[in-house]
């Protein structure tokens, strides 16, 4: 079998959520995010949720039965499936008491080097006045699996604009606890077995359990606000990275950052070996 490009344009499967402050909490929880404007919720003003958790409504989306039948492909192909890029605009925060509707559709498959590429564009809006709330570009690599059909692809996800030149570079290095990716999995609710038990992970031809590409991507966010936003999430409108590079639970991660000459932030991650987990970070703040 292989992936659809007939698949192009289809509609996913909506999701509803509720947000109270037991899930945005939680969410914080998960990746360290301990600000007063996330983890305090007995504040005056309240908590809000950090940015990134718009991937937790997204997967619910990504896991339903129409997304993996519309793409076409057996069970064993799925699971060679990678979250290869990220890419979310965040039009207003999350907070508890929102009533949330997130929607997906695939608009491109394409064949690449590595194997099969489709994006999906997943909006999360107010259920009660369909006000946006966030926009997402996720891309998926399928390893060693073939498109059938001609390629399609619909919509492009906004440009990153192109550096003249480095900005200067901050560092901060984050260690990953070897339990972190079952606290991100049980928090964010995104579970994926190779994520958590390493024999699911050897199985797969993984050296051990992976951290997974949002939780990696939602530290860089999480500096970005502590650096570049004095702390307020709200200031942080877009964040895309590329996931490349394995981060191996128990070891650290090196996040380097700094302001381009358009005030956008900058961003890559290391993993332990220096590699890049996240290449091509990029984060619009106000």
């Amino acid at each position: 079998m292989a992936i659809q490009s007939s698949a192009v344009g289809a509609d996913l499967e909506t999701r509803d959520r509720d947000v109270d402050v037991r899930k945005a909490l939680a969410y914080a929880a998960g990746i360290g995010d301990l600000a007063p404007t996330s983890f305090e919720d007995d504040r005056v003003d309240g908590i809000v949720a950090p940015p990134s958790y718009c991937v937790s409504l997204e997967w619910q989306v990504v896991i339903s039965g129409r997304s993996r039948s519309l793409l076409g492909a057996a069970p064993d192909e799925v699971r060679r499936g990678v979250h290869a890029a990220q890419d979310s605009t965040f039009h207003r925060p999350i907070r508890p008491g929102d009533q949330l509707r997130t929607s997906g559709r695939v608009v491109a498959v394409e064949p690449t080097a590595a194997g099969a590429l489709c994006l999906t564009k997943f909006e999360t809006v107010d259920r009660r006045t369909a006000e946006p709330v966030a926009t997402s570009w996720s891309t998926s690599i399928y390893r060693s699996v073939q498109v059938e059909g001609a390629p399609e692809r619909l919509e492009e996800a906004p440009p990153i604009p192109r550096l003249s030149e480095l900005p200067a570079m901050a560092s901060v290095e984050i260690p990953i606890a070897r339990e972190m990716p079952h606290v991100y999995s049980e928090c964010a609710d995104i579970w994926n077995p190779i994520h958590t038990e390493r024999a699911v992970a050897l199985a797969a031809g993984l050296p051990d359990i992976i951290l997974h590409g949002t939780a990696t991507w939602a530290l860089a966010g999480r500096e970005i606000v502590r650096r570049f936003c004095d702390g307020d999430p709200a200031r942080l409108r877009r964040l895309h990275g590329r996931f490349r590079a394995m981060v191996i639970p128990g070891t650290s991660i090196r996040v380097n950052l700094g302001r381009d000459s358009s005030g956008a932030v900058r961003f890559s991650v290391l993993n332990d070996r220096g590699k890049e987990a996240i290449s091509a970070g990029y984060a619009v703040v106000v």
